[in-house]
Formats: C-alpha cells, structure tokens, sequence
C-alpha cells in the first residue's frame, strides 16, 4: 500500500503550483509527505514534550508543501492515515477545503440518543453542565462567557437543552463529578487552562465535553477545545500574511505574556511557510535607529504589530521616520485596548487587525454589540470579547456534531467562522478591520 501511495504522489507532485514561492521538484514533494507519514504513524505512542516537538516537525514539513500539492496529498491519503489530521488543519488553517471529512470513528459527541438533527444540523443536547468560576477572583470574566452562553440560547426558538452552572471555585474535577452524577449529556468547561489539561488527563472522563480553553493536552475523543488563544491568533496572523504574499515581516511586539505567545506563534507559522523574520524588536523607548537599521539593511514588505494601542500609536510615527510608513502594518487584536479617541487613533490608520465579527456588525440571532452593551455590563469594554465566546460556546453546544461528521462544515459565530480539526480543536477564522481616520472600519473580504 506504501509503495501505491508514493508512486501516486509522485506522479501528481510536477502539476501547476498556486502559491507564490518556486515550484518544488517531484521527488522532494513526495519526500517530504513520507517523512510527514513516518512521524504521524509514531505520533499516538508519543506524550509529553515528546508529543509536541514531532507536532512542531509534521506541521515544518507539510508546510513546505505549496496549497495545490497540500490538497493532492491530503486527498491521496488512505482513509485512517494518521497523517490525514495534520494535513486538514493545514488546510483549514489556509482556507482551503478538505477532501474528505475527519475519520472519528463511533464518535458522536453524545448525539447518539437525542432527536435527530435539523436541516442545518441543529442537535443540541438534551441536558448542558456548564462548569465556570461563579465566584472568587474569575467571576467578572465567568459572567460575561455565561451572559453570552445564555444570549444564543435565549435567541434560539427551537428545543432547547435543560441547562444547570456548577461553580468551579472550589475544584473543576469536584463541579464534573456533581455534573455527571446529575445527568448531564454534555459537559461546556472549565474556562482555566490547568483545569482543561486536568480534565483531559482524567481517563474516568465519560462524559463529552467541550472545553472552554485549550492546554498542553489534546482533547479524547468525542470532547472538543474551544478557545481564544494568543496562539491561534498568532497563526491567523500569520496566514493573513501569507495569503496576501508577504515574504519579508519585521515583527515588533510587547513584553506581556499574552504579546509573547501571539508573537512566538506567528514567527513560528511565518517560519514554517519559509516567510523570513527580518528582525523582531521589542517596544520601549526610541526605536528609530532600530527601524532605520532595518530599513536600510533588510526592507521587509510587511510590519507585524504585537502591541496595544498606547504602544502602536508611539510606534506607528517612528516607523515612517524610519522610511517605513508605506510598508503595509498588520497589527494583533490587542491595539484595540486603549483605543477610542478617533483624534488620537488617527496615527493608526492604515493598520488592518483582526477582531471579533460581532463587535463590529450584527450576527445572526444576536442583537448588536452596541444595543446589547447599553443593557449588559458584560457585553461592553473588554468583555464584550468574553460575552461573543460565550455565544460561541452555545453555537459549538447546537452545532458540535455537525461539525465533526459533515467535511466542510462551519459555523458564523460572534468571534469568527468556526470549525473542527480532526483533534478536537475548533479553529476560528476571524474578522478583519483597519483603522481609517482614527476609526475601525470593517474590511469587505474577511480574511482571504
């Protein structure tokens, strides 16, 4: 069967390329597949650091593969290929389709004994443990993830799960014992990250779950992960430079954590996609005889702002000083904080970032962010980003299944289009905005 495989990817590897790098030769197409294959095949054997580092080494070489040769090589694998999770999320991860759906095996995501789906593939479940920090130091963040849950199920007309919150505050694994003693056939948290990966380590876990946060640890079978990660905002910007050409970014980024791991996502995808890193700066102070070295010795064609907004707006001036002002500026989620004054946000113009779909155009079968944000605290300032979250995490509840057994599926969620990797993980795709005269204006084509 191995010998069939390569000779197939052999045989389709010379075809046209799509991507804006050079044409690989056959032979080197084919070779990296293989290797992809060999390290797949040993990865469920694999924990730990182990585990990661050969996750980091299959996404490095299928990264290598330009989008035509992804797509003919993913189709190509036999069904069950531990190989063929890797190359969907790629996919995924670019916008293009997948050839087939995700093998899950008897995986329903506890589907099996509710009524059966609407035509859009509505099947909630028939009783929802909502595990979140009701009280103690993460109850501001807990209600705006619930008053967005209980925003989407509200709005939706249609059968509806018995819903039951148990507070987290005093043990995550003590709220899911409460939870599946008393019936529940889908479990939505816990929101910490410790909490998921110890959730995930428990093999006594029965239960389906969609977790509210995404650790260090793969979701079992039949749960799911969903969450806001720097990381997977470090990817999305990453592939929004890559798809508009980008071969050359100067990365510049703040010191907080959330800046750090956004910052080292984004460098790693740019990395893998064979994009160079000119150089990547730190914020503080002056930096123009910085940016001026750059320019002068290493032009990018892009500039990659991992900064709030205070910070963008002292940078932003001395990049144009520096002879970098027409370089086109993609910024991270985070320059919205500490925005508003539209007087003082005009040096931002020009900058396109990522953002929430629902904070800055209506979503279907949600109010608007500014009408419900007049009535609900937690749907205003940093937390309108929770409140969209939590909607989500209503919308994946109705619309897990569907997701993982129709290839293709997504759903238009408050926080971006939606989706579920052959692991477990829903994959966003968010909206993009650029700030024009001190203001954010909504771009028409999305993210591609």
């Amino acid at each position: 069967m191995r010998i069939a495989i390569v000779t197939l990817l052999l045989a389709v590897a010379g075809c046209a390329n799509v991507d804006t790098r050079p044409p690989q030769a056959a032979p080197a197409y084919a070779a990296v597949t293989m290797q992809a294959q060999a390290l797949a095949a040993a990865h469920a054997g694999l924990s730990g650091q182990a585990r990661r580092a050969n996750t980091e080494a299959i996404e490095r070489l299928l990264a290598q593969l330009d989008d035509a040769a992804l797509a003919r090589d993913a189709a190509r694998l036999p069904a069950g290929d531990a190989l063929y999770n890797f190359a969907g999320r790629a996919l995924l991860r670019r916008g293009l389709p997948l050839p087939h759906a995700f093998d899950r095996g008897e995986t329903s995501f506890g589907a099996a004994t509710r009524p059966p789906a609407d035509h859009d593939g509505y099947r909630p479940p028939l009783k929802v443990g909502i595990l979140l920090p009701l009280s103690g130091s993460q109850t501001a963040a807990a209600a705006a993830v619930r008053d967005g849950y209980l925003a989407g199920y509200y709005g939706e007309s249609r059968r509806r799960p018995a819903l039951h919150f148990y507070d987290t505050a005093g043990g995550s694994q003590s709220a899911l014992a409460r939870a599946a003693a008393d019936g529940n056939d889908l479990i939505v948290g816990p929101l910490g990250r410790d909490e998921v990966d110890a959730t995930f380590t428990d093999d006594g876990l029965t239960l389906p779950l969609l977790a509210l946060n995404r650790g260090l640890r793969s979701p079992p079978p039949g749960s799911a992960a969903f969450s806001l990660s720097p990381e997977d905002e470090g990817v999305s910007l990453a592939q929004y430079l890559i798809e508009r050409g980008s071969r050359r970014v100067l990365l510049i980024s703040g010191g907080e954590e959330a800046q750090r791991r956004t910052t080292e996502a984004a460098k790693a995808q740019l990395e893998r996609r064979s994009v160079k890193v000119v150089a990547s700066l730190g914020v503080g102070g002056s930096m123009t005889d910085a940016l001026h070295q750059v320019a002068q010795t290493d032009m990018p064609d892009a500039v990659l702002l991992v900064l709030k907004g205070p910070q963008a707006r002292t940078v932003a001036p001395q990049l144009t000083t520096a002879g970098l002002g027409n370089v086109p500026h993609v910024a991270s989620s985070q320059i919205t904080s500490g925005t508003g004054k539209a007087s003082e946000d005009i040096v931002l113009d020009g900058i396109i970032f990522p953002i929430e779909p629902w904070l800055v155009h209506r979503v279907d079968g949600l109010p608007s962010q500014a009408s419900v944000g007049t009535q609900l605290a937690t749907a205003r300032g940093p937390a309108a980003r929770l409140f969209a979250f939590g909607y989500d995490a209503w919308l994946l509840t109705a619309y897990l299944e569907h997701l993982a057994l129709m290839p293709n599926a997504s759903v238009a969620g408050a926080t971006g289009q939606l989706s579920l990797d052959g692991f477990g993980n829903v994959l966003r795709r968010p909206a993009w905005s650029r700030f024009t005269a001190g203001e954010p204006v909504p771009l028409a084509d999305g993210a591609r």
